[in-house]
């Protein structure tokens, strides 16, 4: 264990610190040097399109420091400037903004884009918006990126339009610890919708708020190394609860370990904690919660930290707390020194430092802005010593999407509340009774917007009263992978039920509208859709359907599945795909549009699936080759999808036909999940097994349904270790043209895997394409999911994760050596 110490363990190699727009080098108010942008130790060159300038006198003096706020690099176009001879790995960015005249340029034109190499840190960025927002006269923005081996960084300043320009007061690079895990760990499961977020080393973060909870704001200077700025957490507070702040007692004292060192957190985070009131009874009527203001669309990491600071807290079940997410549960019964002790592996007491990552995926539009919730609730069922919660620190981290970016789509300027309107009109430069009608104007709006939103959450919390009133009667357990799943208390909503909806609809998931309301068409607006049901416009037939594509509402194409007349069995599975397309959405589900029940008619209208079916891309339909990684990244798809069946909904719904037949794959290549017809969903009271007749396509049979006849989640695991198998190995499941020993799939598969000679069966194709390790892990997950006993195979996240791990190790291969990668085969 390591005591407190100003010797920190890591000690920075890059410290750069630029002042821009600066002649000379300069130090702040800390005794930090910052070099002027001139310089050529870190740039490569100045960019010709900017030119450096001061800041006007009149706010100076509200600022800690004069350098690096007091000048700025102006940049009237595209400008890029490159630091060099920079250590590989990761390190903190932060760009300083302070918004003021610079030679006569109105800062509130100051709208523009910053991008690192290839990855867009801000986009249509307004350091004005930005720090009024935040009722600040400056801003800092820090990222956490990652210096490739050739040592360089390239930064780049794009003004949004001819008429804005853009400006940067500072830059500052600073070597980095590892602080995040890189790859598929706990925290990699988004909270709520079972998503799989893991970050690697090449993601991009920015750091959204840093908290010393409970205690005071600390400074760059007083922080364990890495210059960080930990905020105090008051104004964060949601509600007027604001519990107990606590200090380490005089002969606690914090330590550090191995898996936690000094530099995670400084000394002062971890002996300043806020708790709930001394009243237990009191503390049962509320969480203590933090809301942080976030951009919709993004992924968020979320770290709390924890230390127990008080004496009588020694040992397990003292103090024992859940830890909500925008109200889904992240964290049941949790306790502070069991993880301590979990995570150290070792016996823990009071003082020990340990810390928690949570990934949630944020909903809604991009581009718009939500709040964060965090929030602590006491445990009292298993009855410990002190009904109390307790957090130390809190830090939030919004991560790049897929696609290198951190921003979102571009705003327009809107003014800040009334209370922040005056920073606007002294960085304005400009004022007069005109000016003063507007704010008055705004300020009188937004009183009116106030008092009408406090009248729409009072409203809500009546209608949350009565929609939990009424959830009281329903079933308390539900299902998860056949365990019994226990309710949350204190009016939070089943995370699998309304709650949880709401957050899926950002993550591909939401809500279908309920049967009665899901779109009827009538049978004439169908023969029209279909050229009245046109053999040309077939795209398949199955055992008692036909799918047709047709085009609705001026050019929208559809698939349109047309049920076999009065057929028993057809009407059984038409209702059934209704009943559960209509109640279950997911971005990797096939849409289901609506229906069509005239004269007599089955008819199903689904989004239309560009690509076809999987089938068709492996073998038999005359379409190019599929590369390793676009089957791989299509199992993924599918997976997702069928661990959604299984977990994501208020019931466990079993697919029952799975294969490759019906994952449908549309324009983009994106893997969707078909055909619900024989689908099975089970209850509250009984979610171990269904007994029920044995239904799918032979060769995806499950052995174990297929003798007890009892149907579980595990018999969709089997279903899809055979299509693990197509993928690999391009051809049917079932083959009557090959030898006695060839025609099922599964059993030729592990057979000559016994033998040694897996190669037999891969898709010639793919030889040479597919590295080693990406192939062992890949056909682990397939044979454990081909096991006999259902007992013996993966959950459906295990099967994900698995199949996350194996794309990644693929990429790895390719991206660290694509010319001397070495296959398998």
């Amino acid at each position: 264990m390591v005591s407190h110490t100003t010797a920190y363990s890591f000690k920075p190699r890059d410290f750069v610190l630029v002042n821009c727009g600066s002649p000379t080098d300069a130090t702040d108010a800390d005794k930090r040097l910052w070099i002027n942008d001139s310089s050529a130790q870190f740039f490569s060159s100045v960019p010709s399109s900017s030119f450096p300038a001061e800041a006007a006198e009149t706010l100076t003096n509200l600022l800690p420091t004069e350098v690096p706020h007091k000048t700025a690099r102006i940049f009237t176009s595209a400008s890029t400037t490159t630091f060099t001879g920079l250590s590989e790995g990761r390190h903190f960015l932060r760009l300083y903004f302070y918004p003021s005249f610079y030679h006569g340029l109105d800062p509130k034109n100051a709208f523009f884009s910053v991008e690192a190499g290839p990855y867009t840190l801000l986009r249509n960025f307004s350091p004005t918006i930005a720090a009024a927002s935040l009722n600040q006269f400056y801003i800092i923005q820090e990222f956490f990126i990652t210096i490739p081996s050739s040592g360089n960084l390239t930064l780049s300043f794009i003004p949004s339009s001819s008429a804005t320009f853009a400006f940067i007061n500072g830059i500052e690079i600073i070597s980095s610890p590892q602080l995040f895990y890189s790859g598929i760990t706990n925290s990699s499961v988004a909270v709520g919708v079972g998503l799989l977020l893991p970050i690697y080393d090449h993601d991009v973060l920015q750091t959204v708020a840093r908290l010393n909870v409970g205690g005071s704001s600390i400074s760059p200077m007083e922080d364990s190394g890495l210059f960080r700025t930990w905020s105090d957490d008051s104004r964060y507070i949601f509600g007027t609860a604001l519990g107990e702040t606590q200090r380490a007692e005089g002969n606690v004292f914090i330590r550090y370990s191995y898996c936690v060192p000094d530099y995670i957190a400084p000394h002062d985070v971890y002996a300043t904690a806020r708790s709930m009131e001394l009243n237990t009874s009191l503390n049962l009527n509320y969480n203590l919660t933090w809301s942080i203001t976030v951009d919709n669309g993004f992924r968020y990491l979320i770290r709390l930290h924890f230390c127990e600071l008080q004496q009588e807290v020694y040992k397990e079940n003292r103090r024992v707390f859940n830890v909500y997410v925008n109200n889904m549960m992240a964290d049941p019964e949790f306790d502070v020194i069991l993880y301590a002790s979990e995570k150290i592996r070792a016996p823990t007491y009071t003082g020990v430092a340990v810390y928690k990552d949570y990934m949630v995926l944020m909903p809604g539009q991009s581009g718009k802005e939500s709040r964060l919730l965090i929030e602590l609730q006491p445990v009292t069922d298993i009855k410990p010593f002190y009904t109390d919660a307790i957090l130390n620190g809190l830090e939030v981290f919004k991560v790049n999407k897929t696609f290198d970016s951190l921003a979102g789509p571009s705003r327009s300027f809107t003014l800040p509340p009334p209370s922040e309107t005056k920073f606007l009109h002294l960085i304005g430069g400009h004022g007069g009774e005109h000016d003063h009608i507007i704010l008055c104007a705004i300020g009188g709006f937004a009183a009116v917007l106030s008092i009408g939103a406090f009248l729409f959450l009072v409203l809500l919390k009546i209608l949350k009263k009565r929609e939990k009133e009424k959830e009281s009667h329903d079933d308390g357990a539900l299902c998860r992978n056949g365990s019994s799943y226990r309710q949350p208390k204190k009016g939070k909503s089943d995370p699998t039920s309304a709650t949880i909806r709401h957050v899926m609809k950002g993550a591909g998931f939401t809500d279908r509208v309920p049967i009665t309301n899901c779109r009827r068409f009538k049978f004439s607006e169908i023969v029209a859709a279909t050229n009245n049901f046109d053999d040309t416009l077939l795209l398949g037939v199955g055992g008692f359907s036909k799918v047709y594509m047709g085009v609705i509402d001026n050019g929208i194409r559809v698939a349109v599945k047309r049920g076999e007349e009065l057929s028993q069995h057809g009407i059984i599975q038409f209702h059934n795909e209704i009943d559960i397309l209509s109640k279950l959405y997911h971005c990797h589900l096939v849409s289901l549009i609506g229906f069509c029940e005239d004269s007599s008619e089955m008819i199903l209208v689904y989004d239309y699936m560009h690509r076809g079916t999987f089938r068709q891309h492996l073998y038999g339909a005359g379409k190019p080759h599929l590369s390793w990684r676009q089957r791989l990244e299509i199992c993924i798809g599918a997976a997702k999808a069928l661990h959604y069946l299984h977990t994501g909904a208020k019931y466990t719904l079993v697919h029952r036909d799975v294969k490759t037949n019906n994952i449908l794959i549309d324009q983009n290549w994106v893997a969707k999940v078909s055909d619900f017809g024989i689908s099975r969903m089970g209850t509250s009271v009984d979610c171990a097994y269904m007994s029920t007749e044995v239904k799918g396509t032979f060769g995806y049979f499950d052995p174990e349904y297929f003798r007890t006849k009892k149907l579980t989640q595990k018999s969709d695991v089997y279903s899809f270790g055979v299509v693990l198998l197509e993928a690999l190995c391009a051809r049917p499941a079932v083959d009557m043209s090959r030898p006695s020993r060839e025609i099922g799939l599964a059993e030729w598969a592990l057979s000559c895997q016994c033998r040694g000679k897996l190669e037999e069966v891969i898709d010639p194709f793919l030889k040479g394409k597919i590295e080693a390790g990406c192939l062992s892990k890949f056909w682990e997950i397939t044979e454990r999911c081909l096991a006999n006993r259902g007992g013996e195979r993966p959950s459906m996240v295990d099967v994900l994760w698995n199949l996350e791990l194996a794309l990644r190790l693929q990429e790895n291969a390719g991206e660290t050596n694509r010319q001397t990668m070495t296959p398998v085969l």
